[in-house]
Order: C-alpha cells, then sequence, then structure tokens
C-alpha cells in the first residue's frame, strides 16, 4: 500500500487510534452487559488487539508499513516490557511450589521445544509445501514466532519476530494458529479442571500439598500488594527504559564485534551478529538479575501491569502491519499447530502419571506455557480461586525462558527446514 492511499498517515493520529482501540476492547471485555460477556467467551480480547488494527490496515484506514510506530514500539517499549515482566521472577518462590510443579512446567516447556520441529517434520513429509518458503516467508521463522508465545508470551512472541525478520503476512498466519490451537487447548484444560478430583483420584495423585500451596501463595499476595503511588511509578519507568537503554548500549558493541569476527557466517545463521537478538537476551537477563534484589517487591505496586500495557501498545502496532486477508490463505499452518499442541499434552501426561502429579500441576504447568499470564491463572482460579496467583508466577518464569527456549526450538526447526 502506498502511504498516500491511507485515510490516515499521521503517526500521532494513528497512535491516537491504535489506544482508542486498546482501551475499547479492555473496557467491553470487563462490560457486565450480557452481550459482550457472550461475545468474550466465544472472541479472546487479544485476538481483537491484533486483528482489529490489521482491519484497519486491510481497508486502508492506517498504513503500518509507512509508519514507524512498530519500530519504536519493538525497540523502545519491548525491552522496557521484558524488564518489567521478569521483574517479579520469585525464583525461591517458585521452587518452594515443590518439585513437581516445577517438573510439570518444565515439562510443558520441553513439550513445545521439541514438539514444533516434530510438528513441522510430520506435515513436512505430508504436504512439503506447507511448511516451505524463503527468506522471511520461511515458516519455521513464523513458527519461532509461535514457539516463543506458548513457551513465555505475547513479548517473547514479538522478540522472535522481529529477530528473525518474520514477514508480516506470515505473522498474521501464525496469530492465528496461535490463539485458535491455544484457545481450544485452554478449554479442555477448563473441562478437565472440572473433573479433576476424580482423575487425581484415578491415578493415585498427591493433593495434600495443594491445601499448603493455597496458604502460601495468599500469604504472598496479600504481602506485596498495594497501591501504585506517583514515586513508584516513577521510580518503575526510570528502572525499565533504564534498564532498556543499557541494553541497546551492550547489543550495540556486542553484535558489530560477533559480525566483524571471523566466526561472523556461523553466527549469523543462529542470529548472534543480530543487534536486536542481544537487546532482547540482555534486556531478559537485566530483568532475571533484578528479581534476585528489593526490586522485585515493585511488583506488588504494579509492575507487570505497566510491562503489560506496553506490551498492548506493542500488540496493536504489530497488528497495524498485517494484512487480515492472509490469514485463511494457508489453512494447513493450523495442522502444525495442532499436532504441536498434541506432543505437548502427551508428554505432559506421560509424565504427570509417572510422577502422580496432581492434575493442577499440569494444567497450570501447560497454561503457564501456552497461554502466559493472561490464561494461566483462568485455569489455576478453576481449581480454585486462591491459586490464581501460582499461575502467574510460573508464566512469569516463561516469560524469562521463552525467548531462550523459543529460540533454540527455532534453530532446530531453521536445520529441519534446510534439510
Amino acid at each position: 500500500m502506498d502511504e498516500h492511499t491511507a485515510l490516515f498517515t499521521n503517526d500521532a493520529t494513528v497512535l491516537g487510534i491504535l489506544m482508542v482501540v486498546l482501551g475499547a476492547v479492555f473496557y467491553t471485555e470487563r462490560s457486565e452487559h450480557p452481550f459482550w460477556k457472550r461475545f468474550y467467551s466465544v472472541v479472546p480480547a487479544l485476538l481483537l488487539c491484533y486483528f482489529i488494527p490489521a482491519v484497519l490496515n486491510t481497508m486502508g484506514v492506517i498504513d503500518g508499513e509507512a509508519s514507524s510506530l512498530y519500530f519504536v514500539s519493538s525497540r523502545y517499549l519491548l525491552p522496557a516490557c521484558l524488564v518489567l515482566l521478569t521483574l517479579s521472577t520469585d525464583i525461591p518462590g517458585i521452587m518452594r511450589l515443590g518439585p513437581k510443579a516445577l517438573i510439570m512446567f518444565l515439562t510443558g516447556t520441553v513439550g513445545i521445544v521439541i514438539g514444533g520441529p516434530l510438528a513441522l517434520l510430520i506435515v513436512g513429509t505430508i504436504s512439503p509445501e506447507t511448511v516451505g518458503g524463503t527468506g522471511p516467508e520461511a515458516v519455521w521463522r513464523g513458527l519461532a514466532t509461535v514457539a516463543g508465545s506458548w513457551i513465555g508470551g505475547g513479548a517473547n512472541q514479538t522478540a522472535m519476530a522481529v529477530m528473525f525478520e518474520v514477514d508480516a503476512d506470515l505473522f498474521g498466519q501464525m496469530i492465528a494458529v496461535d490463539v485458535i490451537c491455544a484457545n481450544i487447548w485452554m478449554a479442555v484444560l477448563l473441562y478437565l479442571a472440572a473433573r479433576s478430583e476424580r482423575i487425581d483420584a484415578r491415578t493415585g495423585a498427591d493433593t495434600s500439598a495443594i491445601e499448603d500451596l493455597k496458604l502460601r501463595v495468599q500469604a504472598f499476595h496479600d504481602e506485596h500488594a498495594r497501591f501504585l503511588t506517583l514515586r513508584e511509578l516513577m521510580y518503575i519507568v526510570g528502572i525499565a527504559f533504564g534498564a532498556a537503554g543499557l541494553a541497546h548500549i551492550a547489543a550495540d558493541l556486542i553484535a558489530p564485534a560477533l559480525a566483524n569476527s571471523s566466526l561472523a557466517p556461523a553466527l549469523e545463521r543462529m542470529s548472534l551478529t543480530s543487534g536486536f537478538f542481544w537487546l532482547v537476551v540482555i534486556a531478559t537477563a537485566i530483568g532475571l538479575g533484578l528479581s534476585f534484589t528489593r526490586l522485585r517487591k515493585l511488583e506488588g505496586a504494579g509492575a507487570s501491569a505497566l510491562g503489560s500495557g506496553l506490551l498492548y501498545v506493542l500488540i496493536a502496532s504489530i497488528g497495524m502491519r498485517m494484512d487480515i486477508t492472509a490469514v485463511l490463505d494457508r489453512p494447513g499452518l493450523f495442522a502444525i499447530g495442532g499436532i504441536w499442541l498434541l506432543i505437548h499434552a502427551l508428554l505432559l501426561f506421560a509424565v504427570g502419571r509417572y510422577i502422580k502429579a496432581p492434575l493442577f500441576y499440569l494444567a497450570v504447568g501447560s497454561q503457564a506455557n501456552v497461554g502466559g499470564a493472561a490464561s494461566a491463572p483462568v485455569v489455576a482460579s478453576a481449581f480454585s480461586p486462591t491459586l490464581a496467583p501460582v499461575g502467574v508466577l510460573l508464566a512469569v518464569l516463561g516469560y524469562t525462558l521463552g525467548t531462550y527456549a523459543a529460540w533454540f526450538c527455532a534453530q532446530v526447526m531453521r536445520v529441519i527446514s534446510s534439510g
């Protein structure tokens, strides 16, 4: 689309439109009106945050390709977002959840890491044209964004999209695969949660630790929750963007040094000469490092909520670059997503049965990977409302692992595709 064909080309106006869209989505999602309750029981709010801007772009109301909002969001907001989302990683707290909870969460992560390459291999054997493509349109690049989402979340998904220079239309298709497959799987988990007592009795799982877990999680939440003040808000913003600035400095030093080294060709194939790769990795590492300090308590004032707000601005800016009609072009990609989650599920059930883990650990461990912080608490609450923070804790761990694990998964898929 030529930039002059769009109705609105001023970035200030476009940003205003995107923010109104986000505000409207969040307002109606929380509405008690029966229509909106029924609507959002079918259509995920996250999907609207992607696709309403995409519709506006497709209809020529805005022009995502001509706008600089995506660049600003991905380079400035994303690293700050990663810092805030990993700042609250309570490693000691997660360890106290018990080994079975962590085993099931990490099993879910492994299931995603190996499931993607296996699904790519299976579908590629049956339908090679479905998994083909070169350059930014290579399917393995798009699947890397799904891996980022299903291990970490939207920020990790976006990091993979920018890191591997995924074509905007392909990214739109992958968002559809991500959202639709993940929501079907969450529906299955909610169905199982309603029958957890019978399932746990049948598998012989020991659920005695769940009650103690409820008490610990509720105590942690009560201890740190507080109202956000202006002083803390500016403190959080300073930490987030200051850390993002440091990540930019380090990335600007590391990437050129590797690009000029004798190993540059090999390093480039693994994205190690990409400045954005190092920006994301270093921002995540800074956030994780800060989580071992007293700054982690800023989560009680809403650090992750602010990070999520930045994330949704980024999501909308990604959506405005998509052509909505491209989503329907390649339905075969949904077969990859379905097989991928099937492998993830089978591994979880096998390990869960072997270690006699309660269904709660399996469901929340899975959803903390596939759904992230937005939906893991929903699945946890299906077992008990007091357990919702457990989903958040494990999902935050997913944010920490998401970038690294998804990058590794992408490299395996790259090798399979090239082979």
